[in-house]
Formats: C-alpha cells, sequence, structure tokens
C-alpha cells in the first residue's frame, strides 16, 4: 500500500520541491564535489524535460561548505561573520556549478536568496511567490538558498530542510522530497544492526519511542534528522506530503519508485504567510494581553485591539512579529504588529474611537489585524 501511495503522490504532483544537504554535495574534505552536483543535476533534468514533467523548485544547501576551502577552512566556522565570509565565496561557485550542470540539458537556473524576514513581511513574501511563480513559467529551474550573506543569527532560518518546508507552502508545491545522505527515516541508529527502514508515517504518534538522531555525518552543514523530522511534520502540517530519501537515490524519488520514507499529508494548508509567521518569524517583542483579550484572539478569531493589551515588553517597530502572552507568560499567538513599541504605551487600555477622536483617524485600527495572526498551540 506504502508503494502505491508514494507512487500516486509523486504522479499527480504538479509542483514538487526538492531539497539537497551540503553532505550529499560534497567531498569528504568538505569541498564541493562536481560528480555529486552531476549526479543530482542529471536525476531533475531528465524528469524536468520530459513532456508534462511536473515543475521543480530545488533548495540547495551547501554555499558555505564550498566556501570553506578557498577560504582556508578545514570545518564549518562557528562564527557567523566567517559562515557569512564563506557563504559570499561559496555562493558563488555553488552556481556556477549547477549553471554548468544543468547546461548540459539546455536548463537555465535562477538563483533566488531567501531570509526569514522575507517570509514574514507581506510584500516581501508575495514578490518571492511570484519570483519563483514567473521562473517556473519561464521553463527555469529556481535555485533557493537562504541568504547567508546577509541574515543575522535573530532572522535565519536556522537550517535549509525547514526553509524547503516553507519554500514548499511558498510555492504551493504539491510535494517536498528531502534528499539526504541517509535513504529514510530509520527505528534506531541505521549504521548498528537490528534497525530497519521506516516506509511510511502517518503522524506524530507513529514516531513515539523513536530516537531520532541529530548529528550530521560531514561536519559541513546545520542539519541532521532531527531537522528533517521537523521540516516534515511543517509541511505535512500545511497538507504537502514529503518523502525522505537519499540524494542518490533521487531518481527514484521523482520517479515515484519505492525509496526512503513517506510522510502523509497530516493537515490541510493554511493562509500563505501564517506558517511562515509561525516557524520562520524571530519575534522582536511581546504583547500582554488581559484574559478577555486573549479569549477574543484565540478562540474568537479576532484581530487585537489596544484595549486588550496591558503590557508592552522589547524594542519593535510597526510590521515587526511580535508574541501574544496569556497568563502567566503562556504565549498564545504570534502577529505582526501595527504601532512601534514606543507608540503603544500610551494606547493600552483604550478604545480605538476614543484614540480616533484623540489622536487621529490613523489610530482607529487594530494592533494587530487577525489576518496577520497565527495561534500557537502547545
Amino acid at each position: 500500500m506504502t508503494d502505491q501511495t508514494l507512487r500516486q503522490e509523486v504522479l499527480t504532483a504538479r509542483r514538487i520541491v526538492v531539497k539537497v544537504g551540503s553532505s550529499s554535495l560534497t567531498t569528504a574534505a568538505g569541498g564541493l564535489d562536481a560528480d555529486r552536483v552531476d549526479a543530482l543535476v542529471d536525476a531533475l533534468a531528465k524528469i524536468h524535460k520530459q513532456p508534462g514533467a511536473p515543475e521543480i523548485v530545488l533548495v540547495s544547501s551547501g554555499a558555505i561548505a564550498a566556501g570553506l576551502a578557498p577560504l582556508g577552512l578545514e570545518r564549518r566556522p562557528h562564527d557567523l561573520a566567517r559562515q557569512q565570509a564563506a557563504a559570499s565565496v561559496g555562493q558563488g561557485l555553488l552556481v556556477a556549478r549547477y549553471t554548468a550542470s544543468f547546461a548540459r540539458y539546455g536548463v537555465r537556473v535562477g538563483q533566488v536568496l531567501l531570509t526569514a524576514e522575507d517570509a514574514s513581511r507581506r510584500a516581501h513574501y508575495r514578490n518571492a511567490y511570484r519570483t519563483l511563480d514567473q521562473l517556473l513559467a519561464m521553463g527555469a529551474m529556481p535555485i533557493v538558498n537562504e541568504n547567508d550573506t546577509v541574515a543575522t543569527a535573530e532572522i535565519k532560518f536556522g537550517d535549509n530542510d525547514r526553509l524547503a518546508a516553507l519554500v514548499a507552502h511558498l510555492v504551493r508545491a504539491d510535494l517536498l522530497i528531502l534528499l539526504s545522505d541517509v535513504d529514510g527515516l530509520y527505528n534506531g541508529d541505521p549504521s548498528k544492526p537490528g534497525t530497519s527502514r521506516i516506509a511510511e508515517v502517518s503522524g506524530p504518534h507513529d514516531l513515539d519511542g523513536i530516537e531520532i538522531g541529530s548529528a550530521g555525518k560531514a561536519g559541513v552543514g546545520t542539519g541532521g534528522m532531527v531537522t528533517k523530522v521537523e521540516a516534515a511534520r511543517i509541511a505535512t502540517g500545511a497538507g504537502i506530503p514529503v518523502v525522505l530519501t537519499a540524494a542518490s537515490h533521487a531518481a527514484d524519488a521523482l520517479a515515484g519508485r519505492p525509496t526512503g520514507t513517506l510522510f502523509l499529508r497530516t493537515g490541510s494548508r493554511s493562509a500563505d504567510r501564517l506558517l511562515w509567521l509561525e516557524h520562520a518569524s524571530s519575534p522582536r517583542g511581546a504583547l500582554q494581553l488581559d484574559p478577555g483579550a486573549v479569549e477574543a484572539v484565540v478562540s474568537g478569531g479576532k484581530s487585537l485591539l489596544p484595549a486588550g493589551v496591558t503590557r508592552v515588553d522589547g524594542d519593535f517597530a510597526a510590521g515587526d512579529p511580535v508574541d501574544l502572552l496569556g497568563e502567566n507568560g503562556h504565549i498564545v499567538a504570534r502577529g505582526l504588529v501595527n504601532f512601534d513599541a514606543r507608540e503603544l504605551p500610551r494606547l493600552l487600555g483604550r478604545s480605538t474611537r476614543e484614540l480616533a477622536q484623540e489622536l487621529g483617524a490613523a489610530y482607529e485600527r487594530e494592533v494587530i489585524h487577525r489576518d496577520d495572526l497565527v495561534i500557537l498551540r502547545g
């Protein structure tokens, strides 16, 4: 049944996001491996060139790894400044390698670098979608990576597995394929005898009691099995099934042949930016709500008004993401605030009508509109 389900998901997908990690593109020494890149491109381009083939977006790690050797670095540095320097050098090398490799098939590539801020701001989000959608419409292969050279520690996605899940949601993909150096999810350490690959995961309960390792193999990336399972949770919760398999099995995954682990969808698609707001944004502050406001926002689906806010924490600007706090400081929601932190204190506890009469019509608006709110459960 699993093999049939996998084949059905792949063959009916009209748009697929494929993510490949650094360890699948680099040599044992950490440099970019041209043969590995070419092997991946062979699998992608052959599908891409078929009549009626699905559109493919590639999310590729490897920029920092590609920049290590040219800068004389033996391992991925821990400090952000040297990581960004390596990314600056490596991004050009990585895209040049992809460009040359795809050119063998007459396929153009387009580089798209994203930050978490692009994900949570409305105009940035729409522009990112339009760019990716237009590249696909023109027959190009978008290659997406985090913009490591400008992303700060506070606004980084953290790993490209999570970025891939969010890109899959952004481009309205029908399937996400995560390529790794392991051929799926195992019920234990795959290097030890007695462990076996899990063919299908229908929900989080299927993973109860399974210890999922966190370390990657090569020491050149940030992802491990934990980040891949988390990415699968994000994507399947948004209605996108996920295949996790080895990069060497990319052709099998794209053809719907039995391989890896299939994570079945567990939810349905949410509003475009809300998934990003929940999983990619870093709150710049927090607002304490009174019980009535918590009830209105969480249970009633209402916007947050000044009358329901009792305290402002942090230094944020209008448009920034902030957490909404309920009783005992528990985070109940996150949203994009319409006022600066310095402006909010004088508005607290007051009605929008009163504020409009005193300060002008510009103040007859919500602190956070319900369309810019996501409820955080758990």
